[in-house]
């Protein structure tokens, strides 16, 4: 089968030719159809010590195929019970150990049976499903940790990407009120999606401040940062909170003394999946795809996705 691995840390991705996958007990075998571009796809490869090794102590697999979010069809299954059958049109995340025994980016992936997999909606694209898994799920389970609600206020660092695209839609249809930290011409796609105000970041810091404070001179209730990687940014968009308010940040930078911080973690689960797929298919949640591409444009959508700047959401053609 055709995937999109790394032979070695440090090693750059390319495509090549892998034994198809099969099924243990209690798996499935997907054929992929749609797999979704991640941020944590690339950091992937850059979680590694100055030697060239994991700075964990699990074992890692190589040929390392790449990917985490995929959609498809169930083409055989594991042995024991399963609550699916072959045929089923399914979307998911790759989570079983080790890492880089399966990934997303290849034309199959095993996975457990009870690993965040779901049954796609009959009316839902596959492209759509492929595109929902991760950044859909840290969306809404950052919005719940937040606890931001009817009349209350949310600034999104980072809004353009899936995550911050998800985030804005599912915090306005609660009566929450989001200003959307953009770059550039961003503002008019993230009003769409129901952000109340936007404001333009590469004016600089100080006029990104003015131009929050002009809106909410209290501060706002909530700040969630999908971008900062150091504490002074971080710091910077903190202050803008009120007294009482909380940070979320998915990039592990600690918060200056004084403010209530959640430091995120993805705790995907198929029912969350169903969910978020159900909000898709009813019309509720929009996925904002901004680019198909093939299976071989992978390592270069790498590269521009660690650039940053992304606009939603890149989906590979399998």
């Amino acid at each position: 089968m055709r995937a999109i691995a790394v032979s070695a840390f440090r090693a750059e991705p390319g495509l090549v030719e892998l034994p198809k996958p099969d099924p243990g007990a209690g798996e499935v075998r997907v054929k992929v159809e749609y797999a979704a571009l991640n941020p944590l796809d690339w950091q992937t490869l850059d979680r590694q010590t100055a030697d060239g090794t994991p700075p964990d102590a699990s074992p890692h697999m190589f040929p390392f195929v790449l990917g985490t979010d995929f959609a498809g069809r169930v083409d055989m299954i594991g042995s024991g019970d399963n609550r699916f059958r072959v045929g089923d049109a399914v979307f998911g995340r790759v989570t079983a150990p080790p890492p880089g025994r399966c990934g997303a980016y290849a034309e199959y992936v095993c996975v457990p049976q009870d690993s965040p997999i779901a049954l796609v909606p009959r009316d839902m694209p596959l492209h759509a499903a492929a595109a929902l898994p991760s950044a859909g799920t840290t969306a809404a389970q950052i919005l719940s940790s937040t606890a931001v609600r009817s009349g209350l206020s949310l600034l999104v660092v980072g809004a353009t990407g899936g995550v911050g695209s998800f985030l804005t839609q599912l915090a306005a249809a609660r009566g929450t009120a989001v200003v959307a930290a953009v770059r550039g011409d961003e503002g008019r796609r993230m009003k769409a999606l129901g952000a109340t105000a936007t404001i333009d970041t590469t004016h600089g810091p100080e006029a990104s401040a003015s131009a929050v404070r002009a809106l909410y001179p209290e501060g706002v209730d909530a700040l969630v940062d999908l971008v900062s990687t150091d504490t002074g940014s971080f710091a910077a968009y903190a202050a803008l909170l009120r007294d009482g308010g909380v940070a979320v940040t998915t990039r592990s930078v600690p918060a200056p003394p004084g403010v209530a911080w959640s430091d995120y973690r993805l705790a995907p689960t198929a029912a969350l999946l169903d969910e978020l797929a159900s909000a898709v298919a009813s019309g509720e949640l929009e996925v904002p795809i901004d680019m198909e591409l093939p299976l071989e444009k992978a390592p270069q959508a790498l590269i521009q996705n660690r650039a940053g700047g992304a606009r939603g959401k890149t989906v590979f053609a399998v």
